[in-house]
């Protein structure tokens, strides 16, 4: 038995740095998703600057257009004050005078501030731009060397898997089957030491018995909480890894 559970935490050590390089691995594409995900988000903000331009520039346009036809009513109103008869007449003109004065300042204003406000947008999507372009010539340079990377790591992976594979052939079929299962319902950790009698699996304490039975390696045991497949690392097995 003793073999069998030597051969467990051999295939345990190994199948950990799969997860090792395929963490690795995920973590590249992290952070190239990230960057490619900032590139994303400002180019939608761009996209909605540009529509908000679009809206200014329209509410800008119909603000010219009644300043326009506000300066041409002043204007026709003065020349038919020469023509009036009446002081009626002309007290209505002159109202009507002060009227589109008053609208051709508000509309002139307003067309100051649509202005304003296009042109302080558009420095924000220049900027966003610039931001973007760079950004962008970056991430280029970044997924050449992750995939560079990559391809690095798959080439290392690989030879660890083929090993994996005869580490894993020599298992009898009952034991592996059960190393599979947990391997996959544990978080890729299926085989675990014990540890001043807890459990490095769930860090739960084990009965001082099967603590005993766990040493003695007669037959295959596994923590009563966790249920992964537990040995007993002595001392010196520890001083060793440190």
């Amino acid at each position: 038995m003793k073999e069998e559970i030597v051969k467990l935490i051999k295939l345990q050590a190994i199948d950990s740095e799969i997860a090792g390089f395929d963490n690795i691995i995920a973590d590249h594409q992290a952070v190239l998703a990230g960057r490619e995900q900032a590139i994303v988000e400002k180019q939608e903000a761009i996209t909605v600057f540009r529509g908000k331009i679009e809206l200014l520039n329209q509410k800008q346009q119909e603000t010219k257009s009644e300043h326009d036809e506000a300066g041409i009513r002043v204007k026709d109103r003065q020349n038919k004050m020469m023509q009036v008869q009446t002081s009626r007449e002309h007290q209505a003109l002159l109202k009507e005078i002060e009227e589109n004065k008053r609208v051709y300042k508000e509309t002139e204003d307003r067309v100051l501030q649509f202005i304003e406000q296009i042109e302080s947008l558009e420095e924000e999507v220049a900027t966003l731009e610039n931001l973007c372009s760079g950004e962008q010539q970056l991430l280029t340079e970044e997924v050449e060397k992750v995939e560079k990377e990559i391809k690095r790591i798959e080439s290392t992976k690989k030879a660890i898997v083929n090993q994996r594979e005869k580490e894993a052939a020599a298992l009898e079929a009952p034991y592996l089957k059960r190393y599979a299962m947990l391997l996959d319902k544990r978080d890729r950790l299926a085989v675990v030491s014990v540890n001043v009698n807890v459990c490095q699996g769930c860090y739960m304490a084990l009965p001082p018995q099967q603590v005993i039975e766990i040493r003695k390696a007669e037959k295959l045991h596994t923590c009563p909480t966790c249920q992964r497949i537990l040995y007993y690392k002595t001392p010196e097995d520890m001083a060793v890894e440190k």
